[in-house]
């Protein structure tokens, strides 16, 4: 009798909502032989994108006329390119019964807003040995980013003198500056530059990304510094976050 009312006053769980940033790979027909081939070509251009990247498998565009689905064949498909399949979005009853025989989720179409995401390949071409590099400005943006505006500083810093709001996008090739709150994704580093940091004076970021490597919201909220003005580097192949 005591352990049950032990186990009452003690929960040993708690249910919580979340915002994650994931990936949808959406199909437009279900083709898996071209699938495959189209995804290793993606691959190939950003592989620390698609390493161990949870996403979310779209079919409901697919036509009602298409080939049939091989959802373990696809789910195979996904694993064998370092993607993690959560769930399916599908609104055939086949489909659903199919994913329900796999345990896999099913989520219905929600109408949010969605764009597709810019994938910047590995750099090839290789400078002359004598050549210096050239000087860049900082891109400096003094407006508020709204959500679903995207903002690229290539070849160079970027600076933002406002706000960042939730589902806002900032890409840079350097460093990041928001001398605001941030509460949208930031990626530093794309072209693969290590030494890119992000800077902030209020940290609330859906997604913190340096050259490949990330965090989400999920586990930024668990840091001290949530809601503080934040450095983010890369150390050892993990974001690091210190106080400013």
């Amino acid at each position: 009798m005591n352990q049950v009312n032990n186990l009452e006053q003690a929960p040993v769980f708690q249910l919580k909502g979340s915002m994650l940033a994931l990936t949808i790979l959406e199909l437009t027909t279900i083709d898996l032989e071209h699938l495959d081939i189209q995804l290793a070509d993606k691959v190939e251009q950003a592989p620390q994108f698609f390493q161990d990247a949870p996403i979310i498998l779209a079919i409901d565009k697919c036509a009602e006329n298409d080939n049939p689905l091989d959802l373990q064949r696809l789910l195979s498909i996904c694993r064998k390119h370092g993607m993690l399949p959560l769930a399916l979005r599908a609104v055939s009853p086949e489909h659903i019964q199919a994913a329900k025989a796999l345990d896999l989720a099913v989520i219905p179409p929600t109408g949010a807003r969605e764009r597709p995401v810019a994938l910047h390949p590995k750099d090839t071409v290789v400078p002359p040995p004598a050549a210096e590099p050239s000087y860049i400005p900082a891109k400096i943006i003094t407006h508020p980013i709204r959500s679903g505006q995207q903002i690229y500083a290539k070849g160079t810093d970027l600076i933002v003198m406002a706000a960042v709001s939730a589902g806002a996008e900032l890409l840079a090739d350097g460093h990041i500056h928001v001398y605001g709150p941030l509460r949208g994704r930031a990626l530093a580093g794309i072209n693969g530059n290590t030494e890119a940091r992000i800077f902030c004076q209020y940290m609330g970021a859906e997604m913190l990304s340096i050259a490949g490597h990330y965090k989400v919201a999920e586990d930024l909220r668990r840091d001290p510094l949530w809601g503080k003005a934040t450095q983010i580097c890369l150390v050892k192949e993990q974001l690091e976050l210190s106080a400013l």
